[in-house]
C-alpha cells in the first residue's frame, strides 16, 4: 500500500512581504503607464497650442481680412485688418452674431446688407463682389462656406482691399478720356480737309490722287471710330453713357440698322434674312440710339468674320418677359479656350485678327454694357469654324 502526502508537489505560499512587493510593482507600473500617457498628453497639446498660434499669426499678418462665422452666424475669428476695414474693436465683434450688432459705423452695416440673404439671415454665397466704404475704399468681398461631411460648420468671409486698383483704373480712365478728346478735334479737322479735296473743293485732282486721298480717308474715318469708342468705354466706367428711353418696336431698329447696312452686305455679297415675328411684338423702353448700337455692332461682326456670299439669319421673338434677338451667321467662330474673354475690353480672338486686322475688340464691351443697362440678357452659342449665334433679350415695357 503506498501511501500519499497531501501538499508535498504544491508551491509554497508567498509571503505578506513577497505580495506587498509585487502590488508595489504592479502599481509603479501603473504609476509609469499614466505618467507616460499624461506626457503624451501634454506633449500633444503644447504642440496643437504651437499649431494653433502658428495658424493665428498667419491669420493675423494676411493681407486680406478674414472674418470666421460659426453654423449660427456668431463671430469666431477676426484679424487686425477687419478692425482698420470695418472700424470696430475685435473685441465688440467676438462672440456675437453678425447681423445682431447694433453699430453706428456704416462700415460694418454696409457689409451686413452685402451678406444678408433673406429674412432669414442667412450668408450669401458671393464672389468677389465689390463694397466700397466710406469715400475711397473698395473691397472685394467673398464668402466660402465651412462644411463637414455634408454638415454647415460656418462661413469664411474674405475682404480683399482693391482700392489701389481702383485708383489705377480711374487714372487710367481719365487718361483715355483726355487723349480720346485730343485726338478727335485734330482728326475732325483732317476729315473735312481730306472730304474738300476729294470733293474738288480746293481743285481739279487726278485720278491717282483721288485714290489715295481715298484710302487716307477712310484710314482716318477707323481712327475716328476707334477714338469713339475708347470713349463710349470711359463713359461707361464713369457711369456717364446716358440714356434716353421711350417706348419703341424692336423691329423698327432692326429695320433702320439693316437698311443702313445694305451697302457693306452688297460688297461682300452676303444674303441677310430676317425672320419677323407675325404679330406686332410688345413695346419695349429703350435708348434707340444705343440699342441700334447693339444691332449694328452684332451684324458688322457677322458680316465681317463671314466668308464671300454666305447667310446671316436674324429673328426677334416673344417671350414669357422679354423680346428676344438672335443673330446666326456662319463664320469662323470663337476658339473655345477664349470664349470666356468676350465680352472683355480690347480682346478678339486670334483667328478673327488674321481676317480683320482692324478693330479695337472693344465693340462686345460695350454692347453688353448697353444690353444689361437696359435689365437685358446677352448670351451666345459658337463653334470654330462653323459659325457663331448671339442672343440677347430686353424686357417688355
Amino acid at each position: 500500500m503506498e501511501i500519499i502526502e497531501l501538499g508535498k508537489n504544491e508551491p509554497q505560499a508567498c509571503s505578506e512581504a513577497q505580495l506587498a512587493q509585487i502590488r508595489d510593482e504592479e502599481f509603479r507600473k501603473i504609476r509609469m503607464a499614466f505618467l507616460n500617457i499624461l506626457e503624451d498628453t501634454e506633449d500633444a497639446r503644447q504642440g496643437a497650442v504651437k499649431e494653433k498660434n502658428k495658424t493665428l499669426t498667419i491669420v493675423d499678418n494676411l493681407t486680406d481680412g478674414v472674418l470666421v462665422l460659426d453654423e449660427n452666424n456668431r463671430i469666431e475669428l477676426t484679424n487686425p485688418l477687419v478692425d482698420i476695414f470695418l472700424k470696430q474693436k475685435q473685441e465688440n465683434l467676438l462672440g456675437k452674431n453678425i447681423f445682431k450688432i447694433k453699430s453706428k459705423k456704416s462700415e460694418l452695416s454696409s457689409l451686413v446688407a452685402l451678406l444678408k440673404s433673406g429674412k432669414k439671415n442667412k450668408i450669401k454665397n458671393i464672389f468677389r463682389k465689390e463694397l466700397l466704404l466710406g469715400d475711397k475704399l473698395y473691397l472685394e468681398v467673398t464668402t466660402v462656406p465651412l462644411e463637414e461631411n455634408n454638415n454647415n460648420r460656418g462661413t469664411l468671409i474674405i475682404l480683399h482691399d482693391v482700392s489701389r486698383d481702383k485708383f489705377i483704373e480711374t487714372i487710367k480712365t481719365e487718361f483715355v478720356s483726355i487723349a480720346a478728346h485730343q485726338l478727335r478735334t485734330p482728326l475732325s479737322a483732317i476729315k473735312w480737309t481730306l472730304k474738300m479735296m476729294l470733293d474738288g473743293d480746293i481743285g481739279k485732282i487726278t485720278a491717282e490722287q483721288k485714290d489715295l486721298l481715298e484710302k487716307t480717308y477712310q484710314s482716318n474715318e477707323r481712327m475716328i471710330a476707334l477714338i469713339n469708342d475708347l470713349l463710349n468705354v470711359t463713359r461707361i466706367e464713369e457711369g456717364r453713357f446716358l440714356y434716353k428711353p421711350e417706348p419703341m418696336q424692336m423691329e423698327d431698329i432692326v429695320d433702320t440698322v439693316i437698311n443702313n447696312s445694305e451697302e457693306i452686305l452688297r460688297m461682300k455679297k452676303t444674303k441677310l434674312k430676317f425672320n419677323k415675328p407675325k404679330e406686332l411684338l410688345p413695346e419695349v423702353l429703350v435708348d434707340k440710339e444705343k440699342m441700334s448700337m447693339v444691332v449694328q455692332n452684332l451684324l458688322e461682326n457677322a458680316i465681317k468674320y463671314t466668308n464671300l456670299e454666305a447667310e446671316i439669319d436674324i429673328s426677334l421673338e416673344k417671350t414669357d418677359k422679354d423680346v428676344l434677338f438672335k443673330i446666326k451667321d456662319s463664320g469662323v467662330g470663337i476658339p473655345k479656350e477664349q470664349q470666356e474673354r468676350i465680352f472683355t475690353k480690347f480682346f478678339r480672338g486670334s483667328n478673327v485678327i488674321k481676317m480683320e486686322t482692324d478693330g479695337s475688340g472693344l465693340g462686345l464691351y460695350t454692347t453688353k454694357n448697353i444690353v444689361e443697362s437696359h435689365s437685358g440678357k446677352i448670351w451666345f452659342d459658337s463653334e470654330e469654324g462653323k459659325g457663331t449665334t448671339f442672343y440677347f433679350t430686353v424686357p417688355f415695357i
